[in-house]
Parts: structure tokens; C-alpha cells; sequence
């Protein structure tokens, strides 16, 4: 009861550091999943984000609309298009990953050490 209290919590605010840098959630977690210095077929994208490809299109010429990421020609086969992190993307990516790093306010509210306590237990049911 309490994790589905929590998990309940996490998709609005998900969808709040999105439209604080004025993306769709899709558009970020596409941002997320681009790594600095490391290009990825758009294919690879559409699996990591569990959707199909011409959903990608859309949500990477968004992306690229407005500079965050551009597509490239793959140096083995020219008819696949390879995406990389542009210097702005990776500049808004280091910003979410610093806003999303950020505890929700129940957790902040909490002491540190429970919060700890907390950061550990999660960590150990994780593991599994």
C-alpha cells in the first residue's frame, strides 16, 4: 500500500520537471536514454521507450526542433539513422537529471536518517 502511494506520486511529477523544460514525458525519457559522445540507432530508441518507430520520428524531430539532439547518417548503412546528444541536449539532460535527483517533499521532509533508511531498504528490495 505504501509503494503504490509513493509510485502514485512519481508520474505527475514526472510529467512536471517535463513541462518545466517544455517537453512531452516521451520527449525526456527519449533525452535520458541518449547518452554524451554516443550515437544510437533510431530502432534502439523505439525499443528503450517500449513504442513503435514512427513514434520515434515524431518525438526526435521535436527533439531536434529544438537542438537537443540531431539525427546523423549510421557509417555502415546509410539508410539508418543514428541520433546523438547535441551540447544543448546534453546541457537540458544534466539539468533534469538534477531536478529528477531531487527527493519529492514527502521524502525531503523526512530526517536524513530515514531517509537513508529508506534509500536502503528501496535499494535492497531492488536487488531483489
Amino acid at each position: 500500500m505504501v509503494l503504490e502511494l509513493f509510485f502514485s506520486h512519481h508520474r505527475p511529477r514526472v510529467w512536471g520537471v517535463a513541462a518545466e523544460f517544455d517537453l512531452a514525458p516521451m520527449q525526456m525519457l527519449a533525452l535520458k536514454n541518449l547518452e554524451p559522445d554516443r550515437e544510437l540507432p533510431m530502432s534502439s530508441l523505439a525499443q528503450l521507450l517500449h513504442c513503435d518507430a514512427s513514434n520515434v520520428t515524431g518525438i526526435v524531430d521535436r527533439l531536434e526542433g529544438r537542438g537537443l539532439i540531431e539525427r546523423r547518417p549510421s557509417s555502415e548503412d546509410r539508410r539508418v539513422k543514428m541520433i546523438a546528444v547535441t551540447d544543448e541536449g546534453q546541457r537540458v539532460r544534466q539539468e533534469i537529471a538534477e531536478r529528477m535527483n531531487e527527493p519529492p517533499p514527502p521524502i525531503a521532509a523526512l530526517s536524513e536518517d530515514d531517509q537513508r533508511s529508506l534509500r536502503d531498504v528501496l535499494a535492497r528490495a531492488l536487488r531483489g
